[in-house]
């Protein structure tokens, strides 16, 4: 982030109204384009940070972030103003596809595409994940970690909060310990 950098309240807006329309199925990959290369609002580590104390509160990481985010520019009003954009477009465009769902959800076609739709938003998970990953170069402790957590929850399918209640605490103690040295 460049330092001193005011970010008004109608910018706050209007990039959170664009990750918010740009994001359905899969909203991270374009929160950190649009916060991190489009806008430069955060560098990658500032973002993988917000994103990752996100990740471990309750309700959406980037929702979360969206919050931090506008309240380190622009206060409660920023927040507000984040959230609120990130919103309102998923929010015309779920109901609409809601009831559009109710009617159609029989038809084959529309299940394939609901499956499509799936696989797709699994595919810009990854992929986020990768592109953040080589950009702040993990710790091997980093890494162990990552591995164990995807072990645990997609190889063995335990439960998520048992698991972040584990690794949460080991990442944050092995951190500690790598700065001591």
């Amino acid at each position: 982030m460049t330092e001193g950098r005011v970010v008004t309240k109608a910018e706050l807006f209007l990039g959170f109204l664009k990750i918010g329309m740009l994001g359905f199925g899969g909203i991270a990959p374009w929160a950190r384009h649009v916060i991190i290369e489009e806008r430069r609002w955060l560098t990658e580590k500032e973002f993988a940070a917000i994103l990752g104390i996100g990740q471990v509160l309750p309700g959406p990481n980037t929702m979360n972030a969206a919050v931090m985010i506008g309240d380190r520019f622009q206060g409660l009003a920023g927040a507000l103003l984040c959230v609120l954009g990130q919103l309102v477009v998923p929010l015309v465009i779920v109901t609409a596809l809601g009831a559009a769902y109710l009617r159609f959800a029989d038809v084959p076609v529309v299940q394939a595409l609901v499956v499509g739709a799936a696989a797709g938003a699994a595919g810009l998970v990854m992929g986020t994940a990768v592109k953040m990953a080589r950009n702040i170069r993990p710790s091997a402790r980093s890494l162990v970690i990552i591995a164990a957590a995807f072990i645990a929850i997609g190889v063995m399918e335990w439960p998520l909060v048992p698991v972040v209640a584990v690794l949460v605490p080991l990442s944050i103690g092995g951190a500690a310990l790598e700065r001591r040295a």
